[in-house]
Order: C-alpha cells, then sequence, then structure tokens
C-alpha cells in the first residue's frame, strides 16, 4: 500500500502540501487581481472626475476638458487592467506581442474610428473653434456643443444636434463667424432708375445711425454696383459685435424691405 503511495506521489512530481500551496497561490492572486481591478477602476473615476475640476478652475476650453477626462479614464483602466493581468502571472512580453499584432487587424478594420480620434485632437491642439462658437461644416450651421474624442456635436438654430465625426470635419472647409469679436453684415437693394437715389441714400444711412448696436468703427459704407437692366444696387456694409450679428440684421432686414436682396457676409 505504501509503494502504491508512493508511486503516485512520484507521478504526480510533487506532495499534497505542494498541491494546495500552489492552489492557494492562484486564489490569492485571483484575490489580487479582483481587487486591483475594483480600486483601479474606482481610482479611473475619480482621477478623471479631479482632472476635469482642476482643468474648469483654471479656465481651460471646455472641448479640450472633455476630451482629456475621456483620455485619462481609457488609459487608466487600460493599465489597471494590465495591472491585473500581471498579477496573475501573465506574461506582458507575449500579451503586448498578441495585442500588437491584434491591434493592426483592429486599426485596419477600424481605420475611420482611428481617423476620428486623429481629427478630434488635430481639432483640440490647432483650435479652429471652440465649445460654443458658431460654425458651418459638413454643410451643418449651428453652435458647438461638445467636442468628444470621436465626434463633435452641433446646435442647430431649430434645435437639432448633429453629430459630425471629427476626421471629415477637420479634413473639409470650416466657417468659424465666432473667432472674431467683430462681424460685417452685407445687405444689397435694387433702386430703380428714375428713383432718387439721393433720397434713398440718406433713408438708409439714417436707418443705419438710429441703430445703437451697429458699430461706429469701422464706419458704415454705400455704393453702387452692378447696373441692370432695370435697377442698380446699392450695397450696404456696417460692422457689428458678433452676438448682435442676427439680431441687426433682422431688423435691418424689416427696415429696408422693399427693396431688400440680402446676401452673406
Amino acid at each position: 500500500m505504501e509503494s502504491n503511495y508512493l508511486v503516485v506521489q512520484t507521478l504526480l512530481g510533487y506532495e499534497y502540501k505542494d498541491i494546495f500551496q500552489y492552489l492557494s497561490k492562484v486564489g490569492l492572486n485571483l484575490m489580487l487581481a479582483a481587487l486591483i481591478l475594483v480600486i483601479g477602476f474606482w481610482l479611473a473615476k475619480r482621477i478623471s472626475r479631479l482632472i476635469g475640476k482642476v482643468l474648469r478652475k483654471s479656465s481651460t476650453d471646455e472641448g479640450l476638458v472633455t476630451f482629456l477626462i475621456n483620455l485619462s479614464s481609457i488609459t487608466t483602466k487600460i493599465l489597471v487592467v494590465l495591472t491585473a493581468m500581471s498579477q496573475l502571472g501573465i506574461a506582458m512580453t507575449s500579451f503586448v506581442t498578441i495585442l500588437g499584432a491584434a491591434g493592426i487587424a483592429v486599426g485596419m478594420a477600424f481605420s475611420g474610428t482611428l481617423s476620428n480620434f486623429a481629427g478630434g485632437i488635430l481639432i483640440l491642439v490647432f483650435k479652429p473653434f471652440r465649445v460654443g462658437d458658431s460654425i458651418t461644416a459638413l454643410t451643418y450651421a449651428g453652435n458647438v456643443a461638445e467636442i468628444q474624442i470621436f465626434n463633435t456635436y452641433i446646435l442647430t438654430q431649430d434645435g437639432k444636434t448633429v453629430i459630425l465625426p471629427n476626421g471629415p470635419l477637420i479634413n473639409n472647409t470650416i466657417v468659424n463667424v465666432s473667432k472674431l469679436e467683430k462681424r460685417r453684415i452685407d445687405i444689397v437693394l435694387p433702386i430703380k432708375y428714375g428713383e432718387d437715389a439721393q433720397q434713398v441714400l440718406l433713408l438708409v444711412s439714417d436707418t443705419i445711425k438710429q441703430n445703437k448696436a451697429i458699430l461706429k468703427e469701422p464706419e458704415p459704407a454705400y455704393f453702387f454696383t452692378d447696373f441692370e437692366a432695370n435697377a442698380g444696387k446699392l450695397t450696404v456694409t456696417c460692422w457689428v459685435k458678433n452676438k448682435d450679428y442676427n439680431e441687426v440684421h433682422r431688423n435691418l432686414s424689416n427696415a429696408f424691405f422693399p427693396w431688400l436682396k440680402p446676401t452673406e457676409a
């Protein structure tokens, strides 16, 4: 009987106490790995919140704040997972090799997503627009509500939220009407031949002068262009603060009716 036990012990290559020690070690590593995941994910959440709080106190651009919060959360969670796997005894060298090969395949499959990620970084670095700016891009116009890692959200004047992918967005024309403090209003009035042009000019200039939102510098300008068969065109230009553009444009449009033919500023 004793000889049979010795044979079994020899075949197994270790004693029962070694099995117990091995299982204890595996169990302890599993517990530590689970603890690392729980504490690490909690810390990732706290760190991202702390980063957002600090950046907002320093008056950092809101788009950059959102981007860094998401980036820090994802990066911290990846490090936590790698640390937990290391605690379980998984060799990081082989894992990194496998991850690299998988990364190439995933990169090819999600090239558009990676392009959007790169576009998000470029937007935050070069700042063609900020949160709150009014822009026209990819045939959509609205105010920038949020800049995320992959997409930019704009709110249109009719209350729609448009999600623009950052890749195509940064690689196409962007018109930012909020970049400068002042904006010019251009209005073209058709004046029929035979009308008293001087009287029209007087009425137009009085209307401009009465509007307190119109800036004195640069001065408003009035000039005739594009003489057609039945009428000439009186171009009126004036400058306003960006925030007053829509209201002043509407007021002048109503005041200059019925001659009005509006054009883009």
